[in-house]
């Protein structure tokens, strides 16, 4: 009773106001946990729905390039002149293989060089072709021509490994056989000299088909990666300058 006495005006008003202030930090300090527990099971829902789904097209996307290994045969700027001055575009010609007997060639023209690459590299997936390995080999010696250039391919010995230079090497080294020799004896173009190979590489995947020594699971994977066919206009096949000799 004495100490109740003894106490202020003041002291008896503020101490009541300072227990309903705590208690209404309290009640907003249980409702911002409430928000923020909220907060953080919609968040984690947010990045498991985002995550898993999302890594797993990426973790799919990074295996289909892994397979097919890429190198760039050639970049060029070239100029087309139209009315009013010249149109400039950047020209890529792509090689890609998986180093199992699959190789292909693609040429793709864009604003920038990242869209012809991109263009490159989808022809080029489109037009792959099977090369038959017969002992480490190829089965016969082949020379091909296309336009001005002219390439030979001989087989070799097991142990010799791919004597080639310039464009041909990396055409050869997509294509994974281990055991090749190359000659260049036409001209230097590097389109040309690509554009030569892929003539023998083609010839002798139809060897190889004629005598069962491609296996049809290579065909059917090939065939899906190119896709359906488009019809154009017959009679115009002529027109590449393409010959190959065995």
């Amino acid at each position: 009773m004495t100490d109740q006495a003894q106490l202020t005006p003041t002291e008896q008003t503020t101490e009541p106001t300072t227990t309903v202030a705590t208690d209404a930090s309290t009640a907003g300090g249980g409702a911002g946990d409430r928000g923020a527990r909220r907060g953080g099971r919609g968040g984690g829902n947010q990045q498991r729905r985002g995550g898993f789904r999302r890594g797993g097209r990426g973790r799919d996307n990074n295996e289909e390039q892994d397979e097919f290994e890429q190198k760039t045969v050639d970049l060029a700027r070239v100029t087309r002149v139209v009315k009013g001055g010249k149109r400039m575009r950047f020209r890529a010609t792509i090689a890609v293989g998986n180093r199992q007997g699959q190789v292909g060639i693609g040429m793709g023209k864009g604003q920038d060089v990242t869209a012809a690459m991109n263009k490159a590299v989808t022809k080029a997936k489109k037009q792959l072709v099977t090369v038959p390995i017969v002992r480490q080999t190829i089965p016969f010696e082949l020379r091909s021509k296309f336009k001005a250039s002219i390439v030979l391919l001989k087989p070799a010995v097991a142990g010799r490994g791919i004597i080639a230079g310039g464009a041909v090497r990396t055409v050869l080294e997509l294509s994974g056989i281990p055991n090749i020799v190359a000659k260049m004896v036409g001209g230097g173009n590097k389109v040309s000299n690509v554009q030569a190979t892929m003539v023998a590489l083609r010839e002798l995947e139809q060897w190889g088909r004629r005598n069962g020594k491609i296996s049809s699971a290579a065909t059917t994977h090939a065939a899906s990666l190119a896709g359906p066919k488009k019809t154009g206009r017959s009679g115009r096949g002529g027109r590449s300058g393409a010959h190959t000799t065995a």
